[in-house]
C-alpha cells in the first residue's frame, strides 16, 4: 500500500480521499478552509498546514475548484509549490486554464517535484463510488508511476499526452457537457408544455441511440424538480468561460456553445449557482411559463 496526500475536500475531493483509503493507502487531507470530515474519512490524518500536507507525502492528489484556488493553494508564497520533496509527484484533479497548467508546471518542476494534469469527468456520485473517468497530461514516467493510485477512485484512466492536453480534454469533454445540458432543458421543456407523461418520455429517451448517462439521470431527476448540487451549476458557468478562452486561443468559434455560456450566466444572475448545473433548467421551465 501507499502514502497519499489529498489537498481539498470538497464534494469530488472528499470522495477521492475515501477511495483512497478504502484501497488501503495511508492517507493524509488538507483543505484550505476549515471543514468536518466525513465520517468516512475519520482515519485520515488530518495536516494542520499545507506545508505539512506536502511533506507527508511523495504522491499528492488535488482537487480544487478552479484556477484562483489553484493559483493560491499551489502558486502562492507559502503554497504547495513551497514545500514539496524532491522527486514528489503531484496529481492535479482541478479543471483549469490550460495555460495555467504550464504555468503550476513550471513552479512544480522548479521544486524538483513533477506536475500531471488529471482532470476528470463525473460527480458527486462518482467520486463517492470510485468510477471517475481520469483524462491525464504530463510526463510519461510520471504517470505510469502514480497509475495504481487512480485505480482504487476511476472507471477509467486516459494518457493524452504532454503536459496540459489532460486540461484541454477536460474542456472539450465540458463543452459537450453544457451543450447537452442546455439541449436537455429545452426538450423537456416542450414535452412538459406538451403534457407528456414524463415517464413515458424518459421510456423513449432511456433507449434512443441518442441518450447519454446525462439524459437519463438529469432528465429523470429535472422532470422531479430535483436540482441539489452534484455540480454545482457556478461551477459550470466557470467551466464555460474556460471553453470560451481555450477556444479563442485556439482560433476556434464556438458560436452555440457562447449562446450556451450565456445562458449559465444568467442562470446565476437568478440565484441558481449552488444548485446542481441542471437548475439551469429550473430556469428554462420558467422562461418556457412552466411551474417547477
Amino acid at each position: 500500500m501507499a502514502t497519499i496526500a489529498h489537498i481539498g475536500l470538497g464534494i469530488m475531493g472528499s470522495g477521492m480521499a475515501r477511495n483512497s483509503l478504502k484501497a488501503g493507502h495511508a492517507v493524509t487531507v488538507w483543505n484550505r478552509t476549515d471543514r468536518d470530515l466525513h465520517p468516512d474519512l475519520a482515519s485520515a490524518t488530518r495536516a494542520k498546514s499545507i506545508a505539512e500536507a506536502a511533506q507527508a507525502s511523495d504522491r499528492i492528489l488535488v482537487c480544487l475548484t478552479g484556477p484562483d484556488a489553484q493559483r493560491d493553494v499551489l502558486l502562492g508564497p507559502d503554497g504547495l509549490a513551497a514545500h514539496l520533496r524532491r522527486g514528489t509527484i503531484v496529481a492535479d484533479a482541478t479543471t483549469t486554464d490550460p495555460k495555467l497548467t504550464h504555468e503550476i508546471a513550471a513552479a512544480v518542476t522548479a521544486a524538483g517535484a513533477v506536475y500531471l494534469d488529471t482532470p476528470v469527468f463525473g460527480s458527486r456520485n462518482e467520486a463517492w463510488e470510485g468510477k471517475l473517468d481520469f483524462v491525464c497530461g504530463g510526463p510519461r514516467d510520471a504517470f505510469e508511476a502514480f497509475r495504481p493510485l487512480f485505480d482504487p477512485l476511476s472507471n477509467s484512466v486516459h494518457y493524452l499526452g504532454e503536459t496540459g492536453t489532460g486540461a484541454t480534454m477536460k474542456l472539450v469533454g465540458n463543452l459537450l457537457v453544457a451543450a447537452q445540458m442546455a439541449s436537455l432543458g429545452e426538450a423537456l421543456s416542450m414535452a412538459r408544455k406538451a403534457n407528456l407523461d414524463p415517464e413515458a418520455v424518459m421510456g423513449v429517451l432511456d433507449v434512443t441511440d441518442y441518450s447519454s448517462a446525462l439524459i437519463r439521470g438529469v432528465g429523470r431527476a429535472s422532470f422531479k424538480g430535483d436540482f441539489s448540487p452534484h455540480f454545482y451549476l457556478r461551477h459550470m458557468l466557470k467551466d464555460a468561460r474556460l471553453i470560451g478562452d481555450t477556444a479563442r486561443d485556439l482560433g476556434v468559434p464556438l458560436s452555440a456553445t457562447s449562446a450556451i455560456a450565456q445562458l449559465y450566466q444568467a442562470a446565476v444572475n437568478l440565484g441558481l449557482g449552488d444548485l446542481n448545473a441542471s437548475g439551469l433548467h429550473k430556469m428554462q421551465f420558467d422562461m418556457a411559463g412552466l411551474k417547477d
